[in-house]
């Protein structure tokens, strides 16, 4: 081999090296109310057991459809010890409601609702959050990405 291909192959792999690794994005967050019909798959008309299907649904209170879904979708590596950690100011109270949920993430685009039903969201269909934080946290807590409502403001340290 030529020294200027040895070169060339040298040079290619450190840029390959020095490159950044691909970086996790919350390309979108959807927050909204659903009823509890809105999960209902045609199967359930049949007798057959609740399934999501291929729908990824993390919930407050499994057992309670009706809630305040926020439809999270993403972008990047794969992050199998991922957690979502959602804070929400809701109307009826003014320190903000924290929810973790533990959601390893696929590489490529992934699409994971959040639902806070039961207790976790009081004011029923009619009631919105003031602010909210999405954050997903990796291995040890370090924040791979975040997302936020307008008047979501951090308390100052």
């Amino acid at each position: 081999m030529s020294p200027l291909r040895l070169l060339l192959l040298l040079c290619l792999a450190a840029a390959a090296a020095a490159a950044p690794a691909p970086e996790l994005a919350l390309v979108r967050v959807w927050p909204g109310w659903k009823d509890a019909e809105d999960f209902t798959r045609l199967r359930e008309y049949f007798g057959a057991a609740p399934d999501a299907g291929s729908r990824r649904v993390l919930r407050t209170t499994a057992e309670q459809r009706a809630g305040f879904y926020f439809l999270v979708r993403t972008r990047g590596p794969a992050v199998p010890e991922a957690t979502l950690e959602l804070a929400v100011l809701r109307p009826d109270g003014p320190e903000p409601a924290l929810h973790r949920f533990p959601a390893p993430l696929r590489a490529g685009e992934d699409v994971i609702e959040l639902g806070l039903t039961g207790d976790a969201w009081p004011g029923g269909k009619r009631a919105q959050p003031v602010a909210w934080r999405l954050r997903v946290l990796g291995a040890g807590g370090r924040v791979l990405a975040e997302e936020r409502s307008f008047l979501w403001v951090d308390p100052t340290p």
